[in-house]
């Protein structure tokens, strides 16, 4: 049985920047998800509190606006502060049903001074420990008006029963040296995390567990206007502009041939799940491995960084 592996793909809409009501959202999710014996269950990027959508709809990259100051601000009041124990019930939840977790976050990291804001990937293993947080390389065109760049201290794999799971942010995905980062560590479960999309999800998705010889779970959020709670700072702004459906999902999985197994999911919400095989990984390993049998480290290498970065480094004595 350890080679097989009961995933989960929780498609949703979050409270959208609100911190409280979209925790209290993930903690009834984990409970569905293991009424199924869930081994691991997976959160889109940004779940908590929510993407940024408004930056697109709000002239988000004008100087100086009191609008985006304000829906900033906001932002960062719901994001996470991991050292604070936000995270504590969601551990303690997955300690008690032997469930591993990757949830997408927005993380006010203390230890860059509790200002600016990371998109994080959180990896909690089945004994509920905070084993890697992953902030996002580069955040993607306007993500970089709210998010700060990361650094490579999250990337990291976790063994999981036969398995060996790593996971990126969205458009890291379409970097080869971070993939590469984690093939090099044994990954051969991916996990992809996306604020929504089929158009993001639909060929990546394949692509990187076909170059990989691994399985890849994409998981995406939704999100539409009816969403938008009602108390959102700026609600009418962000409205005059916003399309209806900003984040159709797109959830996927592919196995380690770049065949579908579960084809991307658009406009529905939910848990998915399916049973995942470690020997399938075995069979394709047999005639590609990119860091393996089919690698020339004589000839090229990476060499990768995992220091968290830090702006001040003290000494006292």
């Amino acid at each position: 049985m350890e080679n097989l592996l009961k995933v989960a793909m929780a498609q949703l809409a979050p409270v959208w920047l609100n911190k409280t009501d979209t925790l209290n959202k993930i903690e009834s999710t984990i409970e569905e998800a293991a009424k199924e014996k869930t081994e691991l269950l997976v959160f889109g990027e940004a779940f908590l509190p929510g993407y940024p959508f408004w930056l697109a709809y709000t002239d988000g990259a004008a100087w100086d606006l009191k609008v985006n100051k304000e829906l900033h601000a906001h932002y960062a009041r719901n994001s996470i502060q991991i050292e604070t124990g936000e995270l504590d019930a969601i551990c303690q939840m997955a300690r008690t049903h032997k469930m591993a977790i990757y949830l997408g976050m927005i993380e006010r990291a203390k230890d860059r001074g509790g200002h600016s804001l990371y998109c994080s990937l959180v990896y909690i293993n089945q004994d509920g420990e905070i084993k890697s947080v992953h902030r996002k390389l580069q955040p993607t065109y306007d993500e970089r008006l709210t998010w700060a760049p990361g650094d490579g201290n999250g990337l990291r794999v976790h063994n999981l029963k036969n398995f060996t799971v790593g996971g990126l942010n969205c458009w890291e995905n379409w970097m080869p040296l971070p993939r590469t980062a984690l093939y090099g560590q044994g990954e051969n479960l991916h996990v992809a995390v996306w604020p929504g999309g089929v158009h993001n999800t639909k060929d990546i998705t394949r692509f990187v567990a076909r170059e990989s010889r691994s399985y890849v779970i994409s998981v995406s959020s939704l999100m539409t206007t009816s969403d938008f709670p009602k108390n959102t700072p700026h609600l009418n702004k962000i409205l005059e502009k916003a399309p209806k459906v900003l984040a159709d999902g797109g959830s996927c999985i592919a196995g380690p041939y770049g065949e579908w197994i579960v084809e991307p999911i658009a406009r529905k919400e939910g848990i998915f799940y399916k049973v995942l095989d470690f020997n399938r990984v075995l069979e394709e390993r047999q005639n590609f491995d990119p860091v393996g049998h089919y690698s020339r480290p004589d000839v090229t290498q990476l060499t990768v960084n995992r220091e968290r970065q830090s702006t001040i480094k003290i000494k006292d004595q």
